[in-house]
């Protein structure tokens, strides 16, 4: 007997099984009756074996895909994140080469317009400052952020809580203490 047994009748596919090598004296030492261990058992013991190895090998499969799956799922939503940095990157890029002639501070909000002529501008007059006799077609207001990023006004608010929860956790890091799981308590509402 050379140790694998090939059991194709009862199962969906052929299964090979390995089986311990046979030695009646390991290091020339007589340890047990060879005639008990080697005696021929139920052929359905054999079944049974190959039946969970089969079964063994659907679970590690299972579970390979199963990791392969969140892998690829993480990857879809990191290519999303690139997208949007670059994206994000390219609009405040525009946005710092439209004409204005003053100096940007960043935590101010500024007012985005444009002239008949196509020219965009920034000013610190919002439309309602300028009333009816704003002077060109409003596109829309833009807070500069601490890092030089823009933020148009509709997110202006969240922004600001997101970088609110950043400063109380760089504030608060060396109160915080030692885990190896994300705690972020106390830091959000």
């Amino acid at each position: 007997m050379d140790g694998t047994v090939t059991v194709p009748k009862s199962l969906p596919t052929a299964t090979t099984v390995s089986l311990v090598e046979n030695n009646a004296s390991p290091s020339g030492l007589h340890l047990v009756n060879p005639r008990q261990t080697n005696r021929s058992g139920d052929p359905m013991d054999l079944v049974a074996l190959a039946q969970q190895v089969q079964k063994a090998d659907e679970f590690v499969r299972g579970n390979a895909c199963n990791k392969l799956t969140v892998i690829a799922e993480q990857i879809r939503y990191l290519q999303e994140q690139a997208r949007k940095v670059l994206e994000d990157a390219k609009i405040d890029g525009d946005l710092h080469h439209v004409a204005c002639n003053f100096v940007k501070k960043p935590g101010n909000v500024y007012y985005l317009y444009m002239r008949e002529s196509g020219q965009r501008y920034f000013s610190i007059l919002s439309p309602k400052e300028w009333g009816s006799s704003c002077p060109h077609e409003f596109l829309g207001a833009y807070k500069l952020q601490m890092d030089m990023s823009w933020s148009p006004f509709e997110e202006i608010e969240r922004r600001d809580a997101q970088i609110s929860i950043i400063d109380k956790l760089l504030n608060q890091q060396s109160a915080l203490p030692s885990c190896s799981e994300p705690n972020f308590h106390g830091l959000v509402d």
